[in-house]
Order: structure tokens, then sequence, then C-alpha cells
């Protein structure tokens, strides 16, 4: 039977059209996101109101760090309680989360509910459309760059509202979300198309439904916190500004509504290391494929060498975390290195660089 005899060119054409309808979707839902920031913006709680619940958090200094003083009364010498010496916390600042996109406003909070009400629309057509390819050639609908890319953005969507659906204060995160996906699938129908066709031999294995459905989990789940951090960087920078009185800025009405960066730098610590596992199967699983592929279990292949180095990337960065006690803007940094090293393993390997995985000249 010939390649073209095995493709449903009917059913490869459903999921072209369904891509872009959800693309125009997600546009919307990315218009409504940004009238719900927008609306917002008008809420009448001022700023620091809305910001600062109490004095900033102190730690204590041990005792061993203030010597005790040695006072005297009516010539006895009298030991006295060293004082204690405060300073601010680096990771709790006593700011509150912010109120959220739609503010105290009920009209960003309606645009707001029609945002997510658009985004499950969209992903319901972002479902169809992977379906429909895969059912098209009766494989699994990730074996090119643009499927995997489509396949990809389905996750993380489908995370975002699997977080929603468990009552999780993820709200803040669908704005920048959406527009990730959206440029995601920007690239892959621009640039990453691939006609709906058959696998190489080598690819013919039930390996390619575990191995690279975890490798597109791990994407997924790693862009969420990348987001986060990103977020977190500013939001940071937000409260520092306000601590010295400075945070007027251009986007000021944004980052006073988002989580408080300690919230933030615990809800990208936690994603990370929640995937961090799976990340470690995914490459133990593609080097059992490659053995039977390939006959070796590890080449240093250009896909297989930075898919470890995005490995030690974020086990640096969650080694940092759990043992130096690293958090905040040192950590942020480390994290956002481990997910541009999967990003170029991802486009830069696979696009520009002639490997065994790799999409080269796609």
């Amino acid at each position: 039977m010939n390649i073209a005899d095995a493709v449903n060119e009917t059913f490869a054409n459903y999921s072209n059209y369904l891509i872009y309808s959800a693309m125009a979707v997600y546009t919307l839902a990315f218009l409504a996101h940004i009238a719900e920031w927008t609306f917002g913006s008008r809420s009448k709680i001022a700023r620091t109101s809305a910001l600062v619940a109490a004095p900033a958090a102190a730690v204590a200094v041990p005792a061993q760090a203030a010597p005790a003083v040695v006072a005297r009364r009516a010539g006895t010498a009298v030991l006295t309680s060293p004082k204690v010496v405060t300073r601010d916390a680096s990771d709790d600042r006593g700011v509150k989360d912010g109120k959220g996109a739609a503010g105290d406003d009920v009209q960003g909070e309606t645009y707001g509910r029609m945002a997510i009400s658009l985004t499950v629309l969209a992903f319901a057509l972002h479902f169809a459309a992977v379906l429909f390819r895969g059912l098209s050639v009766q494989r699994a609908p990730w074996g090119n760059m643009y499927e995997f890319s489509c396949t990809l953005g389905l996750v993380a969507v489908g995370a975002y509202l699997v977080l929603l659906a468990l009552r999780k204060n993820v709200r803040w995160i669908g704005l920048f979300l959406v527009t990730a996906v959206l440029l995601d699938l920007g690239l892959a129908v621009s640039v990453l198309y691939t006609s709906s066709d058959q696998l190489v031999p080598a690819l013919h294995s039930y390996w390619l439904w575990i191995h690279v459905s975890c490798a597109i989990i791990c994407g997924a789940v790693f862009h969420l916190g990348a987001l986060a951090t990103i977020l977190y960087l500013f939001r940071d920078r937000y409260e520092l500004a306000l601590a010295a009185g400075k945070a007027d800025g251009r986007f000021a009405s944004v980052w006073e509504r988002l989580p408080a960066a300690a919230t933030l730098d615990k809800f990208a610590y936690r994603i990370n290391a929640a995937v961090f596992p799976l990340w470690t199967f995914t490459i133990m699983a593609g080097s059992i494929w490659a053995e039977s592929a390939w006959g070796r279990y590890w080449g240093w292949d250009p896909t297989e060498t930075w898919s470890f180095i995005t490995w030690v990337a974020y086990a640096c960065y969650l080694h940092a975390r759990a043992t130096a006690g690293w958090k905040g803007r040192k950590a942020a940094y480390l994290a956002l290195i481990g997910f541009a090293c999967f990003l170029f393993n991802y486009y830069g390997v696979n696009v520009f660089i002639v490997g065994k995985h790799s999409y080269a000249g796609v």
C-alpha cells in the first residue's frame, strides 16, 4: 500500500480547519483577557491599600550575632539580654496577593469569565484538530515538529484549565498563556507545517506514545513554570519599587494585580519540581527506544545532549532551592536558563542542526 493511500486527506483537512478555528477563538479569548485587565484596572481600591497588609516581615538575627551587654548597677556587673536586630525578609514583604485581572470591577469580571469560556471552546477545537490529525494517519499525532507544537499548546491549555477546575487561583496566567499558545500555533502553521504523512520506520514503535507524549507534557508544564517565573521577576521589581515609593511605572496597574512575588515564586518552584521526575523518565525512555531503534542507548546526538543539559539546569535549580535555600531572583534566573535550554533543544537543535532526532530543513 502506498503512503499516499494510508493518509485520510479528509481528516487531515478537517484538522487544518480546526487548528485555524481554534486560533481564531484563542484570539477572541486574548481580546477578552485584555478587556478584563483594562476594566479591572479601574478598581477604586488604592494601590497601596490593596498591596500592603502589614509592615514588612521581620527575621530575627540569631542571638550569637549580637554579643551580650554588660551593665553595672551599684557596682555589680549585670548581664543583660541582647537586643534583637531585625531585617526585611527577602521572600515575604508582608504584601498581599493582588486583586486579580478584574480587580473589583464588575465589568472586568464579566470579561474575565468570557475569556475563560472562549479558552474552553478554543481548547475543544484544538483537541479535535489534534485528534483528526492522528486519525488521518492512524498513529500518534506528534510525529513531527508541527504536530508536536500543536499538541504541546493543547496540553499547556489543558493543564491551565485543570488547575482552574480544581479552584486554584491561576486565572492571572490566562492572558500570558493564551498569548504564548497563539505564538506557538502561529509558528507551527507558518513555519513548521508538514503535510499529514506516515513516519519513517525507526519511529514505528509504541515508544512514540510513551517517550514523546512525556516530552510534550514536560514541555507544556515547563512553559507554565517559565511564565510564572517571568511574571515573578516583574512583580518582584514592582514590590521593591513600591517599598521605595516609586511604584508608578507604566505597567504598575498590571503588576499590582498579580499574586505577590513570594506566591509566584512558590508556584513556579512547585510546578517545576512536580514535572522534573517526568523529564527524567522521558530521557530514560528515549534511551531505551534508541537502543531498540539504533542499537545503542546513548550516542550524544545533539537532541540527547541538550536534553541532558536541560535536565542538569533544572536539577541545579531544584538543588539550589532545596539545599542552599535559594529563593527569589537567583533561583528564577536558574529556572529560566533551564527553560531556555529546553527551547533551544526543541527549536535550535531540531531546525538548524542535523541529527537522528532533528527535523533540520523542514
